[in-house]
């Protein structure tokens, strides 16, 4: 999205984990077969956790859903500049993104990561005059 938009040179873009169940594994499989198929490339990546240094390093933080958000904020212990927000705040619904490892429907997941990443994107274009 942020590549299509000719915007990447602006973004540094990142993932960790929230929880320790899945240090230094992979992607799921299901993930990376719904990113194939959308024609988005997967490069390699093994999960990491997320850290209190994080938090300077990044202007946003985003979690999927409300288990996420209580998780980064146990890690961080407090978010005085606002940084922590579940993704589909940003789209207005602020509902969790259900998680395909328990649900297995990849597709929900991937519309609505689309959903909020579109807000998101749109609501930093906005603030930064793109």
């Amino acid at each position: 999205m942020v590549n299509k938009a000719h915007l990447d040179s602006h973004f540094y873009i990142d993932s960790a984990a929230t929880s320790r169940e899945e240090i230094g594994n992979p992607p799921h499989h299901g993930t990376v077969n719904k990113l194939r198929e959308v024609g988005i490339p997967v490069l390699p990546h093994k999960a990491v956790q997320l850290t209190r240094r994080d938090y300077e390093k990044y202007d946003y933080l985003i979690g999927m859903d409300d288990w996420n958000i209580r998780n980064m904020m146990k890690i961080l212990k407090a978010d005085p500049k606002n940084k922590v927000k579940k993704l589909l705040d940003f789209a207005g619904s602020g509902r969790d993104i259900a998680d395909p490892w328990y649900t297995g429907n990849f597709d929900k997941t991937y519309e609505d990561i689309q959903e909020g990443l579109c807000a998101l994107l749109n609501e930093i274009r906005e603030k930064e005059g793109w």
